[in-house]
């Protein structure tokens, strides 16, 4: 008995110092083993709260294992490591486009890009040399400015007649026809406006090829759909984009659910290297099969760190340039228009009423203040319906590109996500749109400063392919968002900048929240997902920081670099 009973402490006693040993070395694998990825030589920022910086960042498999110093990190270095020199320069989270269309800006590398075109002449040669076996002529680019009165189909007719043309505006708000484009739409002298859009008439009432708004998909409507394929190359394009401009993730707006099947095949073949949240686009009335259609796709992908949606966009409004932003005054260019609606707020309301029920994020789409206005009245009474929705709220207003100031603390107090474009504030790109609100109200645009102090919380996005898909443009374009107003009492300086970190955070930390993902990435710390980008210079270094001439370096993907720039 005594004999047995001694086995019995042998066995145990061997057993639990062979489970000791076992999680010693688990432990052991878990904080000093060897790594996959080595960068060092960096000026690392966190993009947390606190602002944390460090020299190095050790990844295994596709988690960040360790942050530190350079001698802490390097320690973890064996022979099958990877490890990359940043050469002092800044290394931050992969960046995350808050506002894009993937696809779309895919698709774009087929149409002609008339956005650095300076004159019509230089429009007319690009659009000439179209290829001459497609149906129609796709472009698109254009800004207002560089025309002496507005864009006329015989104009462009005289550079291409013998098919439908097609140009769509710099902001997606307008598009610009040839003659045989307006036969194909069936757009003519007794075509009703449509209420959400317009069709510019001339004084005889004939359609002079520019349509906006709303009226676009009387055009869209009669071209010919992209095909699956060239959908699926269109996507792998855009992905290759993504990679060259240091972003991870995107949050992709203006396709639909079938387009998530596209996301799907990408995913199990192994192609789908970049974070996709698909918000999908909804108009009012929101129907019994709309909703079905919304919650199937939150069922089949709700949570997924590669492929997910849960969010649905509402459009309110127009643009600035079009004068179809909807604005509580009139424009200074315009005196009688105050813009137009998609809808109206009874109707807005109920569909914001009826996603949030659901616990489906809410994208309103609002540039003017007055759309922006009712985006905030329709939260403020969805949330006044349902106390408490299957998911905590983390609503969003897309674009705001002027707020009444007495608006600003309202996004605070509903617990709202400002989604900026800042690109759209560079200099270059605002003289239509100053001279459209005036020199009282147009240094108060895209007031990212101002949502920011009242407790908005910030994301960014491109909207490529209506601009490009370049965080560091648009992060550039955010810290350096500074004009001057002039009324009739005074003319002062107002500062929209942001400082650096807090611009950086918009485009990596504010988007993972803005798509609920701020728990796997977003930030550059332990156990969360190997998304980095790494830059061509410390952008940190106040004294050297050229933000205009910095480049992405390198773009690592879920532990893997995934674009690495030519030497020059």
């Amino acid at each position: 008995m005594a004999a047995r009973l001694t086995t019995y402490l042998v066995v145990a006693i061997v057993a639990a110092t062979l489970i000791a040993g076992l999680i010693v070395g688990a432990q052991r694998d878990d904080n000093s083993g060897p790594v996959d990825l080595i960068v060092h030589n960096a000026r690392v920022y966190a993009a947390d709260d606190a602002g944390t910086t460090a020299e190095a960042v050790a990844v295994r498999g596709n988690k960040i294992l360790h942050v530190g110093s350079n001698r802490e990190i390097l320690r973890y270095r064996r022979p099958q490591t990877t490890v990359i020199d940043a050469r002092g320069a800044a290394v931050l989270p992969g960046f995350d486009d808050a506002h894009t269309s993937l696809i779309a800006g895919g698709l774009a590398h087929d149409a002609i890009d008339l956005g650095d075109a300076t004159t019509l002449e230089d429009m007319h040669e690009r659009l000439a040399a179209a290829d001459t076996t497609t149906r129609w002529v796709v472009a698109h680019g254009w800004t207002y400015d560089r025309f002496a009165d507005l864009p006329t189909r015989t104009q462009l007719d005289a550079a291409v007649s013998d098919r439908p043309a097609v140009a769509f505006s710099q902001d997606g708000h307008a598009a610009w026809l040839n003659t045989k484009a307006l036969e194909a739409a069936g757009i003519a002298r007794r075509t009703p406006t449509p209420p959400n859009g317009l069709i510019v008439r001339d004084a005889r009432g004939e359609p002079t090829g520019l349509v906006k708004d709303g009226a676009i998909a009387l055009v869209t409507r009669a071209m010919p759909p992209a095909p699956r394929e060239a959908r699926a190359r269109a996507l792998r394009l855009a992905i290759r984009d993504a990679h060259e401009h240091g972003v991870t993730s995107v949050q992709t707006f203006g396709e639909t659910a079938d387009d998530l099947d596209l996301y799907d095949a990408a995913r199990r073949a192994g192609e789908l290297t970049v974070r996709v949240y698909v918000v999908l686009p909804v108009s009012a009335p929101l129907s019994a099969a709309d909703l079905a259609t919304i919650d199937r796709a939150g069922k089949r992908f709700f949570d997924d760190p590669l492929l997910k949606t849960g969010a649905a966009s509402i459009r309110i409004d127009g643009s600035i340039p079009s004068h179809t932003a909807a604005l509580l005054n009139p424009y200074a260019s315009r005196a009688a228009a105050t813009g137009l609606t998609y809808l109206e707020p009874a109707e807005l309301n109920e569909v914001v009423a009826a996603l949030d029920a659901r616990g489906v994020q809410v994208a309103a789409d609002a540039a003017g203040d007055r759309a922006v206005r009712m985006a905030l009245d329709a939260f403020e009474s969805a949330a006044g319906r349902t106390a408490a929705p299957p998911r905590p709220r983390r609503h969003r207003v897309e674009r705001a590109e002027i707020v009444d100031p007495d608006d600003l603390p309202r996004f605070e107090t509903l617990g709202l996500i400002a989604s900026l474009q800042p690109l759209y504030a560079a200099p270059e790109r605002l003289q239509a749109w100053g001279r459209n609100l005036g020199a009282e109200r147009a240094p108060l645009g895209w007031p990212a400063r101002s949502l920011a102090a009242a407790g908005a919380r910030l994301t960014f996005g491109t909207d490529w392919p209506n601009l490009p898909m370049d965080p560091l443009a648009g992060l550039n374009a955010a810290v350096a968002r500074a004009s001057t107003t002039e009324s009739a009492e005074e003319t002062a300086t107002i500062d929209e900048s942001l400082p650096l970190k807090s611009a950086i955070n918009a485009w990596t930390s504010g988007a993972a929240w803005a798509s609920f993902d701020d728990h796997r990435k977003g930030t550059i710390k332990p156990g969360m997902l190997a998304d980095l980008v790494v830059l061509s210079t410390n952008i940190f270094d106040a004294k050297t920081r050229r933000l205009d001439s910095t480049t992405v370096e390198m773009t690592i993907f879920d532990g893997k670099v995934v674009y690495r720039r030519k030497a020059s």
